[in-house]
């Protein structure tokens, strides 16, 4: 009897799955919607700037109905707990580098992200990471910046010493 019970609480539909294919399927169908709104484009071609966008679309929507199939047959794996924590160590600082990167420049408010990921994933402290996520960004920037003469934001720091 316990094996029984033990298959019913397998086969249950996995409620979370259930969710995702719905928002595949909604994506999908916004895909598909956006590309027939915008008009033809080259209609000289078989394979023309909409071709690509239907191909996602479809996959999208086949990717939906299998992941419906699956929730509902309640074959997907148990998921481990989910940590917020780190979850808003990211969202922060990848929300403090999109508010810093004009008024800070490139290096240091991407050095900040690179300081929160790391305590994010639990590597070093803080006063730690983020000198050397300043650096490397620094770095970076003088790669694109001045080497391969890209645009990217600076700051005081860049400022100062270019």
């Amino acid at each position: 009897m316990s094996l029984d019970n033990q298959q019913q609480e397998r086969r249950r539909p996995d409620r979370a799955a259930l969710v995702i294919a719905a928002l595949l399927m909604v994506v999908s169908l916004i895909i598909a919607w956006s590309t027939a709104s915008h008009g033809a484009g080259a209609n000289y071609a078989r394979v023309g700037p909409t071709t690509f966008p239907y191909v996602i679309a479809v996959a999208f929507f086949g990717l939906s109905i299998w992941t419906f199939f699956e929730a509902w047959r309640g074959d997907f794996p148990e998921r481990e707990k989910q940590e917020i924590s780190p979850i808003l160590w990211i969202v922060g600082g990848l929300a403090a580098q999109m508010l810093l990167l004009k008024t800070a420049g490139f290096s240091i408010a991407t050095g900040l992200l690179f300081a929160a990921t790391a305590r994010a994933f639990g590597r070093g402290a803080l006063w730690k990471t983020i000198p050397i996520g300043i650096v490397l960004a620094f770095v970076v920037w003088i790669i694109f910046a001045k080497g391969l003469q890209l645009s990217l934001p600076a700051g005081p720091l860049e400022h100062l010493l270019f």
